[in-house]
């Protein structure tokens, strides 16, 4: 028999669906996708970070403190200082809005331009697509990090310089994932008829083509953010990256691994754990957004 507390927490959960209803949406996806859930809070914190760093800590990031070097973790610093007084938190903290900026920045260009071309490749077919796929295998022939290390070696170290270094690797290998997917698509019955009825090849490539490829898309893209944030960290330690006393984590990394990896092991550490979390919640995300996305998985 139903008591009358019982049908009170129903009438609270009712209520509760109703006035809430994003709340059992995001509880859903919590129970369905828990480890997607942790890769989302991480990417979510980072950007907090991002965002409202000057309000988080009061150190500047930039300004050395020279009777401050060397401190251990304290009251005062929670994560210590580096070699020159600069708080290792405040800098972690505002590392994150470099390894966002290089990551999206990175991500969408390569992301986007990746998707044009390769829906292009498999619309046009033909001579173009075979020899546009024979310029991919040329750059797919080279990992990631020589490549990225040869366009930063021609253009210098620098930001700008760094994007542009993750961004070119990152178009192949998102063309040719865009095209297997949209090859499949070319044959459907709607895209002859776009043709029939005379629509120009950039309607036909925008607005029937592209919209059906956007979900390997935004896999591909959740998974660049955290490789570019992983090559930027690379490029920076190996001092190609971004440039002193810009606050970056592969900087900070170079800066504590070797000559004070004894003595002040803080100073390595955190830039170390910040870089993992960061690609590991990026990863974490984007499979979860594949599970959800694939209606093969999804369907398991």
């Amino acid at each position: 028999m139903t008591t009358v507390s019982e049908i009170q927490v129903e009438a609270d959960i009712e209520e509760l669906v109703e006035s809430k209803p994003w709340l059992v949406v995001l509880s859903g996806l919590i129970r369905k996708q828990p480890l997607g859930a942790t890769g989302a809070a991480i990417v979510l914190a980072m950007i907090f970070m991002a965002v409202f760093a000057d309000f988080i800590t009061v150190y500047d990031p930039e300004l050395n403190a020279f009777e401050d070097m060397l401190l251990p973790p304290s009251d005062q610093h929670f994560l210590g200082t580096d070699q020159f007084g600069r708080d290792v938190l405040t800098r972690i903290i505002y590392g994150s809005r470099t390894a966002l900026m290089v990551g999206f920045s990175a991500a969408t260009m390569g992301a986007v331009f990746g998707l044009v071309l390769g829906v292009a490749s498999a619309y046009f077919g033909g001579h173009f697509d075979l020899l546009f796929q024979r310029v991919m295998d040329v750059f797919l022939a080279f990992p990631l990090i020589i490549m990225a290390l040869a366009i930063v070696a021609i253009f210098g170290p620098g930001l700008q310089n760094v994007i542009i270094a993750i961004t070119i690797p990152f178009i192949p290998q998102c063309a040719r994932v865009v095209r297997s997917n949209a090859l499949a698509i070319r044959e459907i019955p709607y895209v002859d008829a776009a043709r029939a009825l005379g629509f120009g090849h950039a309607r036909i490539i925008l607005r029937h083509m592209v919209p059906n490829v956007m979900a390997p898309f935004l896999i591909m893209f959740s998974t660049f953010v955290g490789h570019a944030i992983l090559l930027e960290a690379s490029l920076s330690y190996l001092g190609l990256g971004v440039n002193e006393p810009t606050p970056a984590w592969g900087l900070m990394l170079q800066g504590g691994a070797e000559e004070y990896a004894e003595s002040a092991p803080w100073m390595a550490i955190w830039p170390g754990i910040a870089i993992s979390l960061a690609v590991f919640g990026f990863n974490l995300f984007g499979d979860a957004l594949r599970d959800i996305l694939d209606p093969k998985l999804r369907s398991l």
